[in-house]
């Protein structure tokens, strides 16, 4: 299983921005081979957002997919690049 993890700027505006978006990035993650989950977490300095794929290559094109569909979507609400984080989980357990 990998994960990707990008942290953004732009705070509760740009958070705000892409729940409004929802469907739109739904559509946008979920088709790409191996995906397992999305989430959006609201921070102070802005949206950090989960990716999760049964493999790296699905990971690798999330962070395309996601770069893409903001520069041509959200690209006046946008902060600029995010740090991305991409890699294998080492560990994962839930209850």
């Amino acid at each position: 299983m990998y994960t990707t993890i990008r942290s953004y700027g732009g705070g509760d505006a740009f958070t705000d921005a892409l729940v409004q978006n929802e469907d739109a990035i739904r559509g946008v993650i979920t088709p790409i081979s191996g995906f397992q989950g999305y989430y959006v977490v609201r921070g102070g300095d802005g949206p950090t957002t989960i990716s999760v794929f049964d493999d790296q290559s699905g990971a690798d094109e999330s962070v395309q997919a996601a770069a893409s569909w903001i520069r041509d979507n959200l690209a006046d609400a946008s902060p600029g690049a995010p740090t991305v984080i991409t890699g294998e989980v080492v560990i994962s357990f839930q209850p």
